[in-house]
C-alpha cells in the first residue's frame, strides 16, 4: 500500500476475504515447533472442509493437512490447530464459492453507471460489470485490515501506474489503479486469504490485476461496500 505523488498532495488515509480475515485467534495452544496434538474448537468443520474423516479428534494426518492449509495462506501459528482464524478463512472461501457468477445478486453495486468495478468487503470479492452485465469475475481480493480498512462508497479511478512502488512501505504495487487517496487495486504476491489483510488497498492476484488493468481506465467508477469480517 502506498501513497501517490501527484501535483497536489494526496493525503494517504489508508485505513483490503479472502479473505483475508482478521479474526480472533481464540484460546489456541502456544506455538510449538511441531504439529499440535490438540483438537481445536472448529475441528469437525475444518476436517470436513479438508475432506478428512470427521470425528472431531486431532490425528497426525489431520494436523498435517491443516498445517499445509495454514502455511499456504500465511496463517500463523501454522501448527495444525483448528482455531477461529483457520476456520474463518475456510468459511469465507465457501461463501465466495457459493456466489457463483451472480456477485451482484443483492443489487448493491450500481447498475446505472455503465462500466464499474465493484468490491464487496463482506465477501472479499470484486468484479467488473457494465450495467447488469458481468464483464469479469467475481475474484477473491484482500482488502484492508482492522485499523486500515478499505474505505466504502462510490469512487473513481484517478491515477494508474503499472510499475508503482510504495514510497511508504517500499514494496512493489504492480498494475496499481488508485481510486481513493492511497488506496488502489494492485497485484500482491501473497494469498488472497492471508490474514489480517492489506494496508487499505484491494490486493489481487497478478492475473486478476492485469485483467483489471486491461478492462478499466481513468475515470471509471469503483464502488466499495460491506464490511470485512474482523474489522
Amino acid at each position: 500500500m502506498g501513497d501517490v505523488r501527484r501535483r497536489s498532495a494526496v493525503v494517504l488515509g489508508i485505513t483490503g476475504l479472502v479473505a483475508p480475515l482478521t479474526l480472533a485467534l481464540g484460546a489456541a495452544p502456544a506455538q510449538a515447533a511441531s504439529c499440535t496434538t490438540q483438537a481445536g474448537p472448529y475441528q469437525k468443520k475444518v476436517e470436513k472442509f479438508l475432506g478428512r474423516p470427521v470425528d472431531g479428534k486431532q490425528s497426525a494426518a489431520d494436523c498435517k493437512a491443516i498445517r499445509a492449509f495454514q502455511t499456504k495462506h500465511g496463517i500463523s501459528p501454522n501448527i495444525g490447530y483448528a482455531g477461529s482464524v483457520t476456520w474463518g478463512v475456510m468459511d469465507l472461501m465457501q461463501k465466495q464459492k457459493a456466489v457463483g457468477k451472480n456477485p451482484n445478486k443483492d443489487g448493491k453495486c450500481p447498475v446505472n453507471k455503465g462500466r464499474i468495478a465493484c468490491v464487496n468487503l463482506t465477501l472479499q470479492l470484486s468484479w467488473i460489470q457494465d450495467g447488469k452485465k458481468l464483464v469479469y469475475g467475481p475474484v477473491p481480493v484482500r482488502t484492508g485490515r482492522n485499523g486500515d480498512e478499505t474505505r466504502t462508497g462510490l469512487k473513481k479511478i484517478y491515477w494508474r501506474n503499472i510499475d508503482h512502488v510504495s514510497s511508504i512501505y517500499d514494496v512493489p504495487m504492480p498494475y496499481a489503479q488508485f481510486f481513493d487517496g492511497g488506496q488502489a487495486f494492485h497485484s500482491a504476491g501473497v494469498s488472497m486469504w492471508n490474514p489480517p489483510g492489506s494496508r487499505g488497498c484491494v490486493n489481487m492476484t497478478k492475473t486478476d490485476a492485469k485483467k483489471y488493468w486491461s478492462l478499466l481506465k481513468k475515470n471509471d467508477d469503483v464502488f466499495v461496500y460491506g464490511r470485512k469480517p474482523g474489522t
